[in-house]
């Protein structure tokens, strides 16, 4: 888990799992060069319409939310650690 925190594109994930990292990537800091061939690289990896659907709702509203939260100076919850703290 740490890896993958780290950087995901070193981390061991299977090749299903790392298409859907650079989906993610790609849609929160390159969204307006997101093209059909995206979409199309997840469906190579076994992934529908629906997952698809679904992993980009998720996407979306994590890169809503952390914005809406950095806009308005919302503070992280205390009873939150960082990470690798026990």
């Amino acid at each position: 888990m740490h890896a993958l925190v780290r950087d995901w594109r070193t981390a061991p994930l299977a090749a299903a799992d790392r298409a859907l990292c650079a989906l993610a990537a790609k849609l929160t800091h390159h969204q307006a060069q997101m093209t059909p061939g995206d979409l199309d690289a997840l469906r190579g990896h076994g992934f529908d319409d629906r997952a698809i659907h679904d992993a980009v709702q998720v996407i979306g509203y994590f890169n809503y939310i952390n914005r809406i939260a950095h806009g308005l100076g919302v503070e992280p919850e205390t009873f939150v650690r960082p990470w690798g703290q026990p």
